[in-house]
């Protein structure tokens, strides 16, 4: 078996914007006249799609949750979202991108996205950072129903790049996925896929525990040693 894959998380991995999406949820909170809690977006929204944070965090309060209510507050966000990268002259990734995706293409490995993030978000991100010719792929969290630690994104992923590629015949377990946290590195591992768990948001010796290979910074994986281990295991059934 072999390594033709690698899907990126993004809001942890790519770019460096967790705190700003933990300050417009909260002015999201506080615009509805209600309050947010020290620490409680980090528990219920770390890893999660706006679908499924707001849902959650309106839950707790005791709003009526519907779809037509969602959607308005997720497009508000995602609207703010804008206007405050906007303002940022450089938007801040993380040390070892570009290092990761320069052997990746020196690879020819395909790459794609899959976050919780809206569609119009990552496409922005990834403009600015002029990355957008090499993610073959984007599942955003509008396009599907379920959020990480939920697999369906990454499986969807694998659809896509088979759609796109009909030579490629992917396998999930053909895939490395990069996430940031417990949520997506168990959405990918569910999917049947190897992880790598990168110490940007929680330490080291959590990624660590929960996923295949961890590094501190991207520039620290090894992609050789990873496809030599990719080329000694066993093609694992499919399950969806």
């Amino acid at each position: 078996m072999s390594l033709k894959a690698v899907l990126f998380d993004f809001n942890g991995v790519i770019i460096n914007d967790e705190p700003l999406h933990e300050k417009l949820i909260s002015e999201l909170l506080i615009q509805e006249n209600l309050r947010p809690k020290s620490g409680e977006l980090w528990e219920v929204c770390m890893g999660r799609s706006d679908r499924a944070c707001l849902t959650e965090l309106l839950s707790r309060r005791g709003r009526v949750v519907t779809e037509a209510y969602l959607n308005e507050l997720i497009a508000r966000k995602s609207r703010a979202y804008q206007l405050q990268l906007e303002t940022i002259e450089t938007l801040p990734t993380y040390p070892g991108l570009d290092d990761i995706i320069f052997k990746l293409r020196s690879a020819k490995l395909k790459m794609a996205v899959v976050s919780g993030a809206t569609r119009l978000e990552i496409e922005l991100v990834l403009e600015r950072l002029q990355l957008t010719q090499h993610f073959s792929v984007i599942v955003a969290g509008d396009e599907i129903s379920t959020s990480k630690p939920d697999p369906t994104g990454y499986l969807l992923a694998v659809d896509r790049l088979n759609e796109q590629f009909t030579s490629l015949k992917l396998q999930p377990s053909e895939c490395l996925a990069i996430e940031d946290t417990p949520a997506g590195i168990e959405a990918a591992k569910q999917a049947g896929m190897q992880v790598v768990g990168v110490a940007n948001t929680y330490p080291f010796h959590m990624m660590q525990r929960q996923a295949n290979w961890a590094v501190d910074y991207l520039s620290e994986l090894e992609l050789d040693r990873i496809q030599e281990i990719f080329s000694k295991l066993k093609p694992q059934p499919t399950v969806r």
